[in-house]
């Protein structure tokens, strides 16, 4: 169950991140540093929960017939 709660936690940190970028892309020009920070946040969060998911398959504590 933490497991689940867990995954769901960051899969809505990175879709706030997303979104959070793309307001900065709308708003004025000198936003572009946070906006890239925003991304670059996102794409850390996606590389570090693929890897977390990895993880579980492999230690066990996800089973291979998945989250029930």
């Amino acid at each position: 169950m933490l497991t689940k709660i867990f995954i769901l936690a960051v899969l809505a940190l990175i879709l706030a991140s997303l979104f959070s970028a793309l307001s900065l892309l709308f708003r004025k020009e000198g936003q572009k540093n946070r906006m890239v920070q925003a991304l670059t946040v996102r794409v850390a969060l996606s590389i570090g929960l693929f890897l977390m998911l990895l993880a579980g398959f492999y230690f066990g504590i996800i089973p291979q017939k998945g989250l029930r």
